[in-house]
């Protein structure tokens, strides 16, 4: 979910909006720690990248560091979807029933 919400946001990925960007989409937000340690995680399998922008006034002339996903990061995304339309195939009936 991080890849997929960093993939989206493009070039206005950083930690903060990622995390509400998992909010807006899941209703759900990790805590700041447990999402630093998956970029840094992701970043150290190769499938993020990061750099640091410009200091920005409202920061404190802090920098935000940027992250974005690399072409390992969008082929583990897509054998990832792969994974879950297979899984998902031939359970319609059983979930529409349920519903």
């Amino acid at each position: 979910m991080v890849l997929l919400s960093t993939l989206r946001l493009d070039s206005r990925a950083y930690a903060v909006t990622i995390r509400e960007e998992l909010l807006d989409q899941t209703g759900r937000a990790p805590s700041r720690g447990a999402l630093y340690t998956v970029l840094e995680r992701l970043e150290a399998k190769g499938l993020l990248t990061s750099s640091m922008g410009d200091p920005t006034p409202e920061r404190g002339g802090r920098a935000k560091r940027y992250y974005r996903v690399t072409s390992s990061g969008v082929e583990a995304l897509r054998d990832s979807r792969h994974a879950m339309v297979r899984l998902w195939r031939g359970l319609e009936s059983i979930l529409e029933k349920n519903s």
